[in-house]
């Protein structure tokens, strides 16, 4: 026991100084990638992409959705359910030998934290949560303690169990050990200061260390409910040029790398030694236009209609990505049910002239927030480039991706390009998302000023369909009003690229952000 403490405190010392790292341990699975984006790691909190990918090897939800088919959501924490449509409440009953990694066990009182703190907390994810009626002055009387294993949850807003059950699959609704938590708690702040940088999970993995903008270190957690991981230990290193990344892959000091570029990955293809696997991605990257920025030119629908000419979309997915995403102008991604697969949009810039002379706008000129890095940075910079010949002058300001998520939040940006990815497997992930607003839930829509009551009601009306068929025919119709006028323009849409040496085996990724999947791998 203490020789594998031992080795795993040099493993941890390793990842978080040394700039490259030796050959691979047997039981250590190093990966690489750019962590600089992540704000958080507090469940209630992470709404970035590589907090939404390493969060799901701390926690656990109550149901998450199936690996082969996201569309059926399985217990996890939970052995079982009743679902009381009329009541607008779902009975759940506990596993009986749940444990979190500390050794807690899993109770009611954990599950009514969990969702209490993620509320009323209010952190990025929490509209998620709003769905289901859910609020801070509410939260409390809507969640009971049925027995020591049996808790029911109840919601306000009109939507059915199935959609609760999507939501609740979500990583925002994460259970945490509220027992571990409690001596972390300063200021009433739930322990979200403590958990920003450590876990109280029962995933398949536990936090051993975490040090910002240069690694996260995971060991296993033989207590999950889902069964120990076949791998002791996983390092993950930021590692920002893409390059470098390559490099550490090719030579064999990484086992994972994530988002190459398409020179990289094209570089390592039939390597010896090098694996490339080609996963589909709910991952949409779009320009969004801050209408309340206080540039009016942002503020006007004959700007956002000229925008959607000035995006060079084949340039950036042909020339560009080279296959890493391909274009898609609608806000539901393809493989999601009710997807518009319609693209109207391309690159013409004198047709862009044309709306901008007949609306009187010239001298046009804005900020564009971005992060600095591959592939966000690459559209950024075609898009100043395509603009330009309509005489539009677009100023970039590239940031590290923590810095862009800061200043899009507290809606201090012009534009942004920014990426979505479904926060579950239902089309209200996305349309709650770009077409709704009530004035206080941090949607893609209020961070942008968008003030849209109709399509709010459109939303929530589709929310309550019954019938799949009417369900996916109002979703469309919202798409298309999307695109005709909008201050969005979607552009693309990923395609995930994942290069692995070829000894590691059972890696699975998913559609979804959070369906990353670590605790099946052996070397």
């Amino acid at each position: 026991m203490k020789v594998k403490t031992k080795l795993l405190s040099l493993l941890v010392m390793g990842a978080l100084s040394a700039p490259v790292l030796a050959a691979t341990p047997a039981n250590t699975l190093i990966v690489v990638q750019g962590l600089d984006d992540i704000v958080s790691l507090d469940p209630a909190e992470s709404n970035e992409l590589s907090s939404i990918q390493t969060v799901p090897s701390l926690y656990q939800r109550i149901v998450q959705p199936n690996r082969d088919n996201p569309e059926i959501n399985e217990p996890i924490l939970v052995e079982s359910w009743q679902a009381h449509p009329e009541q607008k409440s779902i009975v759940f009953k506990i596993k009986q030998d749940a444990k979190f990694a500390s050794g807690n066990s899993v109770r009611p009182e954990d599950i009514i934290f969990s969702y209490q703190r993620a509320v009323t907390m209010n952190k990025s994810p929490a509209f998620i949560l709003n769905v289901l009626g859910w609020k801070a002055d509410n939260i409390n009387t809507l969640l009971k303690k049925v027995s020591d294993k049996e808790i029911e949850v109840r919601w306000t807003a009109d939507v059915s169990p199935d959609v609760v059950l999507n939501i609740l699959s979500t990583p925002i609704a994460s259970i945490v050990d509220e027992k571990l938590i409690a001596a972390h708690i300063k200021n009433n702040d739930f322990g979200n200061n403590w958990l920003k940088m450590n876990s109280a999970g029962s995933g398949a993995y536990k936090m051993r260390a975490y040090k910002p903008r240069q690694a996260i270190v995971l060991e296993a957690n033989p207590l999950s409910p889902t069964g120990a991981p076949k791998i002791a230990n996983i390092i993950i290193k930021n590692v920002p040029d893409p390059a470098s990344r390559r490099l550490l892959i090719e030579k064999g000091d990484a086992d994972i790398a994530r988002d190459l570029g398409t020179d990289q990955t094209a570089a390592l293809a039939g390597k010896p030694g090098i694996q490339i696997l080609n996963i589909p991605s709910a991952e949409q990257v779009y320009m969004a236009f801050n209408t309340g920025s206080g540039n009016p030119l942002l503020s006007n629908p004959a700007f956002w209609q000229a925008a959607r000419y000035l995006v060079d979309y084949k340039g950036i997915t042909n020339d560009l990505m080279r296959g890493q995403y391909f274009i898609h102008q609608s806000f539901l991604p393809v493989g999601l049910p009710g997807a518009l697969e319609d693209n109207p949009f391309s690159f013409d810039p004198q047709k862009a002239k044309d709306i901008l002379a007949k609306a009187g706008i010239t001298h046009a000129r804005f900020t564009l927030d971005v992060e600095n890095k591959v592939p966000y940075i690459t559209v950024a910079q075609s898009i100043q480039a395509s603009f330009a010949q309509a005489g539009v002058q677009v100023d970039l300001l590239p940031a590290a991706g923590s810095q862009v998520y800061s200043r899009v939040r507290a809606r201090q940006h012009q534009a942004a390009i920014r990426f979505w990815i479904p926060d579950y497997f239902d089309a209200h992930s996305n349309a709650s998302a770009f077409a709704y607003n009530d004035g206080q839930s941090n949607t893609v829509a209020w961070l942008n000023n968008w003030n849209i009551p109709e399509l709010s009601k459109q939303t929530l009306v589709a929310l309550n369909e019954a019938d799949k068929a009417k369900r996916q025919s109002l979703y469309t119709e919202m798409q298309k009003e999307l695109q005709r006028s909008s201050p969005y323009v979607f552009i693309d849409q990923g395609k995930n690229q994942i290069v692995l040496r070829d000894n590691v085996k059972g890696y699975a990724q998913g559609l979804n952000a959070d369906m990353v999947y670590y605790d099946k791998v052996t070397k």
